[in-house]
């Protein structure tokens, strides 16, 4: 058995008087993976949901949300006593719980998994898809969670986009995990080399609670986005735009209104995928995995082609369509004779998915929430893309979509709780899943992006 010695020089062991406490260690075995990146432990009857843990291991854990009163607690590993054989060294100094608790704080999150092989990383997600289809859905279901582009990667590199917060001294940062305190960093090893070249972590970013940064994989022109508190005078943001590299792209937002405003350069990125360019803007949802793009469009149009379903002539609807994303590959399959209703929430969003279709006549762009939108067009369509946020569509949309008669629905999602308990709304219609595919997008983190082909089970 291995043992890794990293835990801090004073633990402090629980005792009666003590037990429960934040702070608090203890000796725990560690069960199955839980939705959420959470290990599930036991100790006199207490459910605990530890990060950077194995199953099969035997770990030193330290209470860091917990109470008397608490239904279950929540724990880092701070030492490993006996390993498991998935276990690797972290690649992130500042994410790897066992050296960051021996330093005397919490590790950053946004790289949860980091500690374990690609490929048990990969067998654990199949099993949260599983668990969480058989239990919100009722299927017995094993799904492969595939790998996606280069696989001599070791998982790192493929962050397009990332968030960042600002340390009280002004230096880029992340938040701990369900904390306020953010911790000061010098590298982002899951972002494109691009990202890292900017050496922001080296910048006085006094003034800003905010930066987010979008490299866009093609190679065109960065995007960073500072949010300045509201005492930052507009010399300090001036001072903080000299700082940064000359041929970025720089635009100061608001969080809270959505406002962009240009600094230097322009507001939006351009991305490409499947044969396209798509134009967005400031914080505009895109996919974050340099390779999500191509790979969620094949494998879309590649369920609704092979069934017949996306033909030309057909009508279909890419709804919750940002930017346009499948909506252009969906025009293209369906031709001129054919239809595509794009529904997006997002009024700066939808704006760029009327530039990104623009000429394009046989498609249609409404911003409005999905549910207003299918209500006041009462219509039918061949198929349905569905590509919901992470809360996923709801009871209420699902049985406005089965209304509109499709005979096929193909559902992108980046939560499984979320797709399974959708699924569990579909069957309860009637229709059943007839395809599924997982997507290992989030290398070294516990999301996955998954591909179901639903359609009417008669």
């Amino acid at each position: 058995m291995t043992s890794h010695s990293n835990s801090p020089q004073h633990t402090r062991e629980h005792h009666a008087t003590d037990q429960g406490m934040p702070g608090t260690e203890l000796v725990v075995e560690v069960g199955n993976i839980a939705h959420g990146g959470h290990f599930v432990a036991r100790h006199e009857g207490r459910v605990i949901f530890v990060r950077h843990a194995i199953p099969g291991e035997k770990v030193r854990i330290r209470l860091t949300d917990s109470g008397d009163s608490s239904r279950f607690w929540r724990a880092d590993v701070v030492e490993v006593l006996e390993a498991s054989p998935g276990r690797v060294p972290h690649f992130w100094k500042q994410a790897d719980s066992l050296g960051s608790w021996s330093r005397g704080s919490a590790p950053v999150g946004g790289a949860e998994l980091g500690h374990i092989s690609l490929e048990r990383q990969r067998a654990l997600k199949a099993e949260v898809l599983a668990e969480q289809l058989k239990r919100l859905a009722g299927l017995d279901l094993t799904t492969e969670v595939e790998a996606v582009g280069e696989n001599h990667d070791a998982g790192l590199g493929w962050r397009t986009r990332a968030s960042f917060a600002v340390t009280p001294k002004g230096r880029l940062g992340m938040h701990a995990h369900r904390s306020d305190a953010v911790l000061p960093i010098k590298e982002m090893p899951l972002a494109l080399a691009g990202l890292n070249a900017m050496m922001l972590w080296e910048l006085d970013l006094s003034g800003i609670a905010r930066v987010e940064v979008a490299v866009p994989a093609n190679g065109s022109r960065p995007l960073i986005l500072l949010a300045p508190e509201e005492s930052t005078s507009p010399k300090r943001l001036h001072s903080i735009l000299s700082q940064l590299p000359h041929e970025v792209s720089v635009a100061s937002f608001d969080p809270g209104k959505g406002e962009v405003l240009q600094l230097r350069g322009r507001t939006w990125v351009q991305e490409t995928a499947a044969g396209h360019q798509y134009r967005v803007t400031g914080e505009g949802f895109w996919q974050i995995h340099k390779d999500a793009p191509e790979t969620l469009v094949g494998a879309v149009t590649g369920y609704l082609s092979e069934g017949g379903y996306l033909e030309p002539g057909a009508a279909v609807a890419d709804l919750y369509a940002g930017a346009g994303l499948f909506t252009a590959p969906l025009a293209d399959a369906v031709g001129v004779t054919g239809s595509v209703l794009s529904v997006e929430g997002a009024p700066g969003t939808s704006r760029d998915a009327r530039k990104n279709l623009h000429g394009q006549s046989h498609v249609e762009i409404v911003q409005g929430r999905v549910e207003r939108v299918l209500h006041q067009r009462a219509r039918s369509f061949d198929s349905l893309v569905l590509d919901p946020p992470r809360a996923g569509a709801g009871k209420a949309v699902v049985k406005q979509l089965m209304a509109t008669g499709p005979r096929a629905i193909a559902y992108v999602s980046c939560d499984p709780a979320s797709f399974a308990r959708d699924l569990g709304y579909f069957q309860q219609g009637g229709w059943r899943l007839e395809s599924l595919r997982a997507f290992d997008l989030y290398p070294h983190t516990h999301h996955m992006e998954t591909v179901g082909l639903i359609v009417p089970a008669g």
